[in-house]
Order: C-alpha cells, then sequence, then structure tokens
C-alpha cells in the first residue's frame, strides 16, 4: 500500500462485468481530473490463446485441468512485483491481451497474443487495474496487499455464466460448447483463487437478476440493469454515508449490517457516489484501511 503511489483494483472473475465496474472509475477520474495509469489483469496471462489450447490438451491427457483462473495460467509473481514496484516508485510496465480481431488489427497481429510490454505512462496519480486477481493470495504470492482500494465485482453464479457465455459467443467467436467446457473446467481454480478475494475486498457489488435465469446455458441474452438488484457490501469501513446514499439512490434499502441494496438501472451512480469520496480521499493521502 501507498498514500504517495496508490492502486485501485476492480477484480472479478470472466464475464462478472468488472467493465461495467470501470467505466464508472473512469467517470470519476476524469470528474476528479485524475491521471490513472492502467494495468489489464489478462495482461498477466503466461500463454497466447494457441498456447492456453495446447496446456488444456496436455494437461487433460495426465487428468489435470488448467485454466486461467488459476496459477498454473497466470504470473502471480509478476502482478505483485508490478504492484509493489508502482507503490513504490509510481512506475511499471503494462501490455494488452488481444482478444478479438477488432482489438488485434490495430497492432497487426492476431487475436489471443500479446502486444510487447511497454513503461506505463508517467507521472499518474493512481494505478488502476481491473481483471481476475486484485485479490488474489496463494502460498508464495500476496497480491491483495499492495493494493489500496479493492472493489469486487460478484454477480451470482448463474448471471455470471450467463454474461460470460453471451461475451464469448457473441464477441470472441467461440462456441457455446467451449465456452460450457471452459466453466466446468475453471471450476477447482475458481473456488480456490477467485471466490476467496471477495473476503478480502473493501466494497462488493453483486448483482441478482429480479428475472428466471435458473437454466444459465440455455439464455440467449443477458438481463438488464433495470431487471436486476445491485447488492453492495462494505467490509471495515466505518465512514460510509447510509442516509445520503438512501435519499440519493430512490429504491434502495439496507437488508443488513453494511449492505446496502439498490435497483440495478442505478448501479452507476452509486458507484460514482460511493467511490468517488473514497478515490479523492486516497489521493490525499488517506488510505482506506
Amino acid at each position: 500500500m501507498s498514500a504517495k503511489h496508490p492502486i485501485i483494483a476492480v477484480t472479478g472473475s470472466s464475464g462478472a462485468g468488472t467493465t461495467t465496474t470501470s467505466l464508472a472509475f473512469r467517470k470519476i477520474f476524469q470528474q476528479l481530473d485524475i491521471h490513472a495509469a492502467e494495468l489489464e489483469g489478462d495482461s498477466f496471462h503466461h500463454f497466447t490463446r494457441p498456447e492456453m489450447d495446447m496446456a488444456i490438451r496436455k494437461a487433460r491427457d495426465l487428468g489435470r485441468h488448467i485454466s486461467y483462473f488459476g496459477p498454473d495460467a497466470n504470473n502471480f509473481g509478476l502482478l505483485e512485483s508490478t504492484f509493489n514496484q508502482y507503490g513504490q516508485t509510481g512506475r511499471g510496465q503494462s501490455r494488452k491481451y488481444l482478444h478479438t480481431y477488432d482489438e488485434a488489427v490495430p497492432y497487426n497481429q492476431m487475436p489471443g497474443t500479446f502486444t510487447p510490454w511497454q513503461p506505463l505512462p508517467e507521472p499518474t496519480d493512481v494505478l488502476f487495474y481491473e481483471g481476475l486477481h486484485g485479490g488474489v493470495v496463494n502460498d508464495t504470492h500476496d497480491v491483495a496487499q499492495h493494493v489500496d482500494l479493492l472493489v469486487g465485482v460478484v454477480p451470482i453464479v448463474n448471471l455470471e455464466w450467463i454474461q460470460k457465455l453471451v461475451r464469448d459467443t457473441g464477441e470472441r467467436g467461440h462456441s457455446r460448447e467451449a465456452v460450457m467446457d471452459s466453466v466446468v473446467r475453471s471450476m477447482e481454480d475458481y473456488i480456490n483463487y477467485i471466490t476467496p478475494q471477495f473476503s478480502r475486498t473493501h466494497i462488493n457489488f453483486q448483482r441478482v437478476p429480479t428475472v428466471d435465469t435458473s437454466n444459465p446455458f440455455a439464455a440467449k441474452s443477458i438481463p438488464t440493469l433495470d431487471e436486476s438488484l445491485v447488492v453492495i457490501h462494505f467490509r471495515g469501513m466505518t465512514d460510509i454515508d447510509f442516509p445520503y446514499l438512501l435519499a440519493m439512490l430512490q429504491g434502495s434499502f439496507i437488508s443488513s449490517i453494511n449492505t446496502l441494496v439498490v435497483p440495478g438501472g442505478k448501479m452507476g451512480l452509486a458507484m460514482e457516489l460511493i467511490m468517488g469520496p473514497l478515490v479523492q480521499k486516497l489521493l490525499e493521502g488517506k488510505l482506506i484501511r
């Protein structure tokens, strides 16, 4: 953690909706005139897409599983050292993992490959990470300890699978069968490396549909925000102005201690109202913890 070079991480599994949260943060950065260095979690994958396909086949032949959720396919050590370096110096390196043809064409590369590592822009006020492992901890690495504001995006699992299916089949060209196989293959890593992060976050945003999602693998579309509620849980935070949030977010209510429920359509506004003051506090050198 660093008061001089703070780190904000939005963490959530593939298809969880972390991109929506990232857009809210970028709006806050613009409003507060904050210059942020951005870091994509997928850039810390070990393998290109063809290499990952080969690793999956090899693991399957050995009766094992490998997934993007676990340490076999990701460089947790490099992620931790990047966070540590930025916290110490405000410097670091980044690259992009090119998921689609549209992303890859400007770089004259194939999808499923990485751009070269490049220095982060300088100077910046904050490092902003969005990806799978912003709060990951295992026997050898503790990424979470370097994060000043850790935000989890955690839709209920059926909604998460629907979002992943729709995105990966519609935007990334994967077959429905391949996505379903990925869900099954990833489950052990999901349990061991993804879900524990949400007990380390400062804030979790959990979207709960109010329409039937009982068979996520038959769904044709993602429930809209207006067809959802968002459960917002605060961990270890004592300065959240609940009366103000209840007044500003019509239709919201407190469901338990440190838990606010808001209509899904107000998710973006809720993020701005909650996170704006916290980001301002970080920039003033007041750590969240």
